[in-house]
């Protein structure tokens, strides 16, 4: 795990876009303006989504960092973000927002998903009409990674052509998840060798 100083805190935002990247209008693209420091994961081909490959991308970059980050992940974005930290030992992530995850059955092509309880802190905000991810299965997942389930009910696929361009709610989720990892975080740096050390992340 990098360094936990001060100065590392609070974690740098990192996005992870689904399939075909994130316009200039979606919340993603408004919710890295709200961050100084926030860093977007970029892919080859934002059109040929492949979970190894965009989950490696993302694993790249959060070996570059030096301190904490807490991601923000949207649609095809979810699983390869969920991939990469299945993968990522060290990595130093205090929490992670998924947003609309797609289901792994609509990207089979894509390579094969396994959801595992993640051991980070997690929110996972879903939609009853998202036509990328039915409701239950959305739930389910949910249950899978150990996340906080959020439902906003009639919300589409939770992106731009549903509405969701300024979304101060994805910030609050942001910040939640920041101000939730600060204290256990305090705790460790207090304690490198005790019992905090076991809400370590990464």
């Amino acid at each position: 795990m990098s360094g936990c100083s001060k100065s590392n805190w609070p974690p740098r935002l990192v996005t992870v876009p689904g399939l075909h990247g994130s316009e200039g209008a979606h919340w993603q693209t408004w919710l890295e303006r709200q961050y100084p420091r926030a860093a977007r994961v970029e892919q080859d081909d934002w059109d040929a989504p492949h979970l190894d490959t965009w989950a490696g991308a993302l694993r790249s970059l959060l070996a570059k960092q030096r301190g904490p980050v807490v991601i923000a992940a949207h649609s095809f974005g979810c699983l390869a973000t969920a991939h990469a930290l299945s993968q990522a030992h060290g990595a130093d992530v205090a929490g992670v927002l998924f947003v609309a995850p797609a289901s792994p059955e609509k990207f089979r092509f894509a390579g094969t998903f396994d959801a595992r309880r993640l051991n980070v802190p997690s929110i996972l905000v879903a939609s009853e009409t998202d036509p990328w991810m039915p409701f239950d299965r959305a739930h389910e997942l949910a249950r899978r990674f150990g996340s906080a389930f959020v439902n906003l009910g009639d919300a589409g696929h939770i992106n731009t052509a549903a509405g969701f361009g300024p979304w101060p709610r994805a910030k609050h989720f942001i910040d939640t998840l920041t101000h939730y990892a600060a204290p256990l975080r305090l705790d460790v740096e207090r304690d490198p060798a005790g019992p905090g050390t076991q809400h370590a992340y990464g």
